[in-house]
């Protein structure tokens, strides 16, 4: 019985642990949801918080749960996953983040978490340990994500700008400025239907390694989607600042314009990925998507030099991760 209490309190804490990883994720990725919106000047960085919580919340009614399933059951071989192996990825991942965002860089907090579990449990067993198709499909949708975010992103403002070829600059601004607020939501549904399940994933993992829930269930308990829903727009409620002024003006400068299709070519992205059951980067696609909007005007329009920055900090995102994750998973054997 006092076994039993133990774990118990074990997996609470690292419940907790995952809340605040979740938590974190809003506040570290909500520059991606509200960057354009907020440097386009369409509303106040408050009102831009508001909004995209509520869509991140908003999320949990219309996606399936493909990218939990793919988090939860995917990645690690069955009987692998132990409290110390969720404790080593949430620890990697929770510190990657603070760096990143400390910097200003706007590194991808799903690739932190996916390092942070790879890193875990190569510490504990070797990588014979993990689901090779789980890792490869991750990975590949490292380079996907954000090129396709960058084809959307270009075509609709290639295709936006043959469409209003004929009409004044000015109209064109005040019509944007209400469709980019369609496209900002949609983007915020986009990042909250992929980002809270990788959350809902590991703590799946857990709960199926720790016997509190069976291996042969089809979706986690519902207290595990709602809370982690609630984390992640409570998250983004808080912003994430340093980050917002990269995403939205240091890579390009942005109009409503260019704001909607960047939005809109990212949102499509997202949903695609989200119903593959990947779990992809909103930070890669909305710089894509951003880089592409961009680059149709001139090359010189992107600061490339911004864009290479950001494009190391995701290079480095899952060793990094991995590697402090497998130091939190030997520490951890030391005191639980």
């Amino acid at each position: 019985m006092e076994h039993v209490q133990t774990t118990l309190w074990v997996v609470a804490l690292l419940v907790a642990l995952a809340f605040v990883f979740d938590f974190m994720n809003g506040f570290h990725d909500a520059a991606n949801s509200i960057a354009t919106v907020v440097s386009t000047g369409v509303l106040k960085p408050g009102q831009a918080i508001l909004f995209a919580a509520f869509f991140n919340f908003v999320a949990i009614g219309i996606f399936h749960l493909s990218v939990a399933a793919t988090v939860g059951k995917g990645i690690v071989q069955p009987g692998v996953v132990d409290t110390h192996v969720v404790f080593g990825a949430l620890v990697g991942a929770i510190c990657w983040n603070v760096i990143t965002w400390y910097y200003g860089i706007p590194s991808s907090s799903s690739h932190a978490l996916i390092g942070g579990i790879v890193g875990s449990v190569i510490a504990k067993s070797g990588a014979s340990s993990l689901i090779g198709a789980g890792i490869w499909k991750t990975v590949v949708f490292i380079f996907v994500s954000p090129l396709l975010g960058y084809v959307l992103g270009s075509l609709m403002m290639v295709v936006v700008a043959w469409t209003f070829r004929r009409v004044r600059p000015s109209r064109i601004d005040k019509w944007f400025r209400r469709l980019q607020l369609i496209s900002a939501g949609a983007y915020s549904l986009g990042h909250g239907g992929n980002d809270a399940q990788k959350t809902i994933g590991i703590i799946w993992m857990m709960l199926i390694a720790t016997g509190y829930v069976s291996a042969s269930d089809t979706a986690p308990p519902t207290w595990t989607i709602v809370c982690c829903y609630m984390a992640i727009g409570a998250g983004t409620m808080f912003g994430g600042w340093r980050i917002v002024k990269t995403m939205g003006q240091r890579i390009t400068k942005l109009k409503p314009v260019g704001g909607f299709c960047a939005e809109t070519g990212g949102a499509m992205t997202l949903f695609l990925a989200t119903a593959l059951g990947v779990p992809v980067s909103t930070t890669h696609t909305i710089t894509g998507a951003i880089v592409g909007v961009g680059s149709t005007q001139r090359a010189s329009a992107v600061r490339w030099g911004v864009a290479g920055n950001i494009v190391w900090a995701w290079v480095l995102t899952i060793p990094a991760s991995a590697f402090v994750a497998a130091i939190a998973y030997w520490f951890s054997l030391q005191i639980f």
